[in-house]
């Protein structure tokens, strides 16, 4: 029955996938919306707050490795079902809380723990593992779902926090996590790889002549001989440098437009405006990938677009202006979630896949830690966001260097 099926179950992990990554991000990405209601509602400075999103994305980033390793084991619907209850528990809380810990506990911990189950690597990686020749398509649809769920969910939330209040905000999300994220689980997300099944990846018309037990087709890697290969290094220093960069923007560039006049609805939209174009960037990188003979030219030029949105963002004055560098740093930030997966099972293998991007993920997960408390820092002590920015394109610069130096070398599951 597996085998004269219609339509590849890859395909259907890939719905599952968009579906998921795009509740997930979408929802956490909302938190630049509440970021001056909770700094004003609590007395509190942005540093403080921003400290949520930062612990928000190290238990992410801590979690993932233990996510890498359970999804080349089992079926990807446990970990995000499970993922989607403890997030939607988090979000509850945070609408209760009256101090900075409270907000630490709910937002940065269980909405952290339960994002690690619904995130990139329990996605992508169960993605990847259903395709070889269409990988760069597949995933980049996938990747899709990120933008299009940040481009729902951040006006949407931006809107129920100005008519409303920020506790509202929180209630949609939590409505949305739950329902959706239980039911996509259970429903598309529930086969681990193609061999288990009888398959081959890309739905190739020649079947295995028998289903493989998921225990013979595990391969791993221990974290101390990737620690001692340089690739692992550089996709690890540059993925977390961009995230970063990508956080610092989320959280504080709703506030920094706000803070050179710019209308609130018009400023939480602007975050609409890079998923959009993250939008199409997330599927034209994918695309592209499948075309170029390394994956790393690709992620190359998806920096330089970053670099040349945050040029432009370091005199924003008007909402058109605050729309074009949203716009082209968005296309730009469109190609960390699809390359990342692509460049790991390039270098290293789809069948160690999840295990080697949960532990990038943790090195990634201290880069996007770092983004928020340090817009929060800068602007507490210069009264200014324009030295964040400054430091962004530094870092953008470096980046786009370092990229070009990965090679190639060996195939962990070869």
């Amino acid at each position: 029955m597996e085998k004269n099926q219609k339509i590849f179950w890859g395909w259907f992990i890939v719905g599952g996938a968009f579906g998921v990554m795009g509740i997930n991000y979408g929802a956490r990405y909302c938190f630049g919306v509440f970021l001056k209601p909770l700094a004003a509602e609590f007395l509190l400075s942005r540093s403080v707050i921003s400290l949520a999103a930062a612990i928000n994305m190290l238990v992410y980033s801590f979690c993932a490795i233990f996510v890498g390793r359970m999804l080349d084991r089992i079926a990807p619907r446990w970990i995000i079902t499970v993922g989607a209850l403890i997030a939607a528990c988090g979000y509850i809380l945070t609408g209760f809380v009256s101090t900075p810990l409270g907000l630490y506990l709910s937002y940065g911990l269980m909405v952290g723990l339960g994002s690690a189950g619904m995130g990139v690597v329990a996605c992508s990686s169960s993605v990847s593992k259903w395709f070889v020749k269409k990988r760069g398509l597949a995933i980049g649809i996938a990747s899709m779902g990120i933008s299009l769920g940040t481009v729902m969910l951040t006006p949407l939330s931006g809107y129920i926090v100005n008519v409303f209040n920020w506790r509202s905000g929180l209630m949609a999300l939590i409505l949305i996590t739950l329902m959706t994220g239980v039911f996509i689980s259970q429903t598309l997300m529930r086969k681990t790889n193609p061999e288990a099944y009888g398959l081959l990846p890309d739905g190739d018309k020649t079947a295995i002549s028998r289903q493989l037990p998921e225990t013979q087709i595990v391969h791993n890697v221990s974290a101390m001989t990737l620690f001692k290969d340089s690739r692992f290094w550089t996709l690890a220093i540059c993925q977390g440098l961009a995230v970063m960069i990508s956080m610092s923007v989320f959280v504080h560039q709703v506030a920094y437009a706000t803070d050179n006049g710019i209308d609130k609805m018009a400023a939480a939209a602007s975050l609409a405006a890079i998923s959009f174009t993250g939008f199409i960037g997330q599927f034209l990188f994918g695309w592209i990938t499948d075309r170029i003979k390394d994956p790393k030219y690709v992620s190359f030029l998806g920096i330089l677009f970053m670099l040349a949105g945050t040029i432009l963002m370091l005199n924003v004055s008007t909402v058109f202006h605050l729309y074009v560098c949203a716009l082209i740093y968005g296309f730009g930030y469109g190609s960390l979630a699809p390359i990342m997966p692509l460049l790991i099972a390039n270098r290293f293998d789809r069948h160690v896949l999840g295990s080697i991007y949960g532990l990038i993920t943790f090195f990634i997960g201290i880069g996007g830690a770092i983004g928020p408390v340090l817009g929060g820092f800068i602007y507490d002590h210069f009264g200014s966001y324009r030295y964040l920015w400054l430091i962004n394109i530094f870092v953008l610069s470096c980046i786009s260097l370092a990229i070009l130096t990965l090679k190639k070398g060996k195939q962990y599951a070869a």
